[in-house]
């Protein structure tokens, strides 16, 4: 009884401490989100003066700067951002689930060869390649365009090792041959069986693809040229290289503030199929 109570005792506080750590380490992650949009609501005089935790009355002041300024089309930027940012998620989910399924679940001659090279592919960075790729582009006609950031998403080392991965544990190779006894095709196979039970992980995917998107600056910044066109991160990097006379701290937090709602609000919408997801995974085992 002795032995219970002490294994008790220990597994609660192990509990209790645990808790602990979770909710400091909440408070540490979502501290910072507090500080952007309390910052947002700031003017330029106000932030030079220091940080302070009480929300300031200049956030309509910041958010009728920013809509009305003739150098920052910031619902176009935002569009813009959305469109490539989601048409990036989609299509780099899609094609790279299909090409981990088709190694997962077909063996042929060069199987391992081809599993070895697309990771090979993901230890060149994009740097690397950048001036091949303009080059490329410009001779297509295609600068200025939304379609080379858009279309070679399509194939992501790092999604399709991580959906790999996923299949191994838990898409089993005898679901997939009673489908073909049933007389299923592959296509439909595919789209009907993997897919559902890789919503979890495709979720997950959609997530760091989209907001992976959503940050990039590099490769936007070298194909987009006119204002129309331009994503949030090129915007943002405009207005904080203004002039020191123009330059406005709360209107550059006010920017960031909204450049982040909408990845907060895709990652609250997939969370909930994660969680959904794997719910059902653990009542059907």
């Amino acid at each position: 009884m002795e032995k219970r109570k002490e294994n008790g005792m220990s597994v609660k506080t192990r509990r209790i401490v645990a808790y602990v750590v979770l909710v400091l380490t909440t408070i540490l992650c979502l501290f910072w989100f507090y500080v952007l949009f309390i910052n947002a609501t700031r003017s330029n005089s106000e932030l030079k003066r220091g940080f302070t935790m009480i929300p300031s009355k200049y956030l309509g002041q910041n958010l009728h700067n920013i809509f009305h300024s003739s150098n920052l089309p910031i619902l176009s930027g935002l569009f813009n951002s959305f469109f490539i940012a989601a048409s990036t998620a989609i299509l780099c989910t899609y094609f790279s689930t299909m090409t981990a399924f088709a190694l997962h679940a077909y063996d042929f001659k060069i199987k391992k060869f081809m599993f070895t090279f697309i990771l090979a592919v993901m230890m060149i960075p994009t740097q690397v390649t950048a001036l091949g790729f303009l080059n490329l582009i410009r001779k297509m006609g295609l600068i200025d365009n939304f379609i080379p950031l858009i279309v070679p998403s399509i194939a992501s080392p790092i999604v399709f090792f991580y959906m790999k991965q996923s299949m191994e544990a838990t898409l089993p190779m005898e679901l997939l041959e009673s489908a073909r006894i049933d007389g299923a095709g592959e296509f439909r196979i595919f789209n009907t069986i993997a897919l559902p039970l890789m919503k979890p992980a495709i979720a997950v995917q959609a997530i760091f693809s989209f907001v992976t998107s959503w940050n990039n600056y590099f490769t936007p910044a070298l194909v987009l040229k006119s204002d129309s066109k331009k994503t949030l991160p090129i915007l943002i990097a405009t207005l904080r290289s203004a002039d020191f006379l123009k330059f406005d701290m709360g209107q550059v937090y006010m920017f960031i503030a909204m450049s982040i709602l909408p990845v907060i609000i895709v990652y609250l919408i997939l969370g909930k199929n994660i969680v959904g997801g794997m719910t059902a995974g653990a009542v059907k085992g």
